[in-house]
């Protein structure tokens, strides 16, 4: 794929959208708030494709007009000017400026119904941050709770009428195409599951591969220390989770959603064991093969293309990982899921259950899970952790330990973003503009969750005792690594 023909959200704005004259200012914008509401226009039509600069100026002043603060906004004009509650009593935010590229995004923003309508325009290329993309992030509580009074709401929705008349017949440039929605997922069937985990981790290895650790883990990754490198901390994270499993040589050990097999191999290298991974993407099992190849682990490791409901013999497995796999199970399908890892075990064997939890109960339809299943992860659902360790316990398991790993997962996040950015127009290469905008704003906005708490990631042991109600745990079990690991040899 060609790189895109505009420079995106990393830089500058698009020529393919401008115009010379510039006429709305913070000045225009207030004044012709009144225009906006009795349907007059603002002036300075200019020359271009797109007339209508002021009146837009003034939509967005309404629109904006109760967020705390003040930001600088653009138009295709090439125009900046302020919005905001302290536009002219304080500096907008310097790190940013949100880029409208067309009117009719002006338009959408004060007549659509669609809570992500602004994603999708920044998908597209019709709405641009230009800066600090973090910084921008903090717009979405104000947008999700944006709410005018009836006369503004009248007011503003005839101002936008009246935009989107008078550039009927402009000739809008072509943008990118709007990304694909994920398939619909109503019970967490098997061909729903398998649809979902095709539209999420089939996208192109190499795309993946561009923004992930050496080894490839897709998951949180374990800082011992703040500036760790993310190699080195995804190094870290495979050994806490083989020590807190306390694999040893010969056992055989379940993953189940391998991805690239990084876990597997790791843990038949490096602790000897019989590994038996499982996934349902075919484009990570072909990966996942050749590396086991690759290693000369093939007597030792095992992957298969597998849902976990056709896992086979009981109390095969001395001990499982479940990393990153249950936030794609479904929360009705929860118990079936703990059960069946429950069944697989052997009497005494270990559960390590990692992944993403929610600060809320349940997976309410909002703005934010809305997203994650129309553009990321169409089967994904979230509960709170202390629903989950109920639903293990009524699964037959005893909880022996649960730690919190929110912050860690915050730091992938940002180690992430920042190789995805970097590797920009290389990602073109594997993916469409429109998706890797998708993929930059899921990643940035879920750090920002990490960081203010409205998600987590939460580790939990967990044991299927045996008939005589025993653990096999130590009284004091030590998984800490006596030394600092690295990612030398992966």
């Amino acid at each position: 794929m060609s790189e895109s023909t505009y420079s995106g959200p990393l830089g500058g704005h698009s020529p393919r959208r401008e115009r010379q004259d510039s006429s709305a200012n913070a000045a225009t914008a207030s004044q012709g708030a009144d225009a906006a509401g009795s349907g007059q226009e603002g002036g300075g039509q200019g020359t271009g494709i797109y007339q209508g600069e002021d009146l837009a100026a003034a939509l967005l002043t309404r629109v904006f007009q109760r967020l705390p603060g003040s930001l600088t906004v653009r138009l295709w004009s090439g125009a900046p000017f302020a919005v905001g509650a302290e536009t002219g009593r304080a500096a907008s935010d310097p790190r940013f400026v949100l880029v409208f590229r067309n009117p009719e995004v002006v338009c959408t923003m004060v007549l659509g119904r669609d809570p992500l309508r602004l994603a999708e325009a920044y998908f597209r290329g019709d709405v641009d941050i230009e800066g600090d993309l973090f910084a921008a992030l903090r717009l979405k509580d104000h947008l999700e709770s944006m709410q005018l009074p009836m006369r503004d709401r009248i007011s503003a929705a005839l101002g936008a009428f009246r935009l989107r008349a008078l550039n009927q017949q402009a000739q809008r440039s072509a943008g990118e195409a709007a990304p694909q929605h994920g398939p619909h997922v109503r019970g967490h069937s098997r061909d729903e599951n398998r649809d979902a985990i095709e539209f999420h981790y089939d996208v192109s290895n190499e795309f993946y591969r561009l923004w992930l650790d050496r080894a490839m883990v897709y998951s949180c990754a374990y800082f011992e220390r703040a500036d760790m490198s993310l190699d080195d901390a995804q190094q870290a994270k495979l050994e806490h989770i083989c020590r807190k499993l306390m694999l040893r040589p010969e056992e055989r050990f379940l993953d189940v959603g391998c991805g690239w097999g990084t876990l597997v191999i790791y843990a038949a290298q490096h602790f000897g064991v019989h590994a038996h991974g499982i996934t349902l993407s075919e484009k990570q099992l072909s990966v996942a093969r050749q590396r086991i190849a690759e290693a000369g682990l093939e007597d030792r490791v095992i992957v298969e293309l597998k849902d976990y409901r056709d896992l086979g013999a009981d109390s095969a497995y001395d001990k499982v990982a479940s990393i990153g796999m249950f936030e794609h199970v479904g929360l009705k399908k929860l118990p079936l899921y703990f059960s069946t890892l429950r069944r697989v075990l052997k009497p005494d064997g270990l559960l390590l259950n990692h992944g993403i939890t929610h600060a809320q109960f349940s997976w309410d339809k909002i703005p934010s899970t809305q997203f994650i299943n129309r553009y990321v992860f169409p089967d994904g659902q979230l509960d709170n952790i202390s629903n989950i360790e109920n639903v293990m316990e009524r699964a037959g398991f005893e909880i022996a330990d649960v730690e919190s790993l929110r912050p860690h997962y915050a730091l992938t996040l940002r180690a992430w973003v920042d190789r995805l950015e970097r590797r920009h127009a290389r990602a073109l290469e594997y993916v469409s503009e429109a998706t890797y905008r998708v993929w930059r704003l899921y990643m940035a906005g879920s750090r920002l969750g990490f960081e203010r708490n409205q998600i987590q990631l939460h580790q939990i042991l967990a044991v299927k005792l045996g008939e005589d109600g025993r653990s096999g745990m130590p009284l004091r079990p030590h998984w800490e690594p006596a030394r600092e690991f690295t990612a030398e040899g992966l």
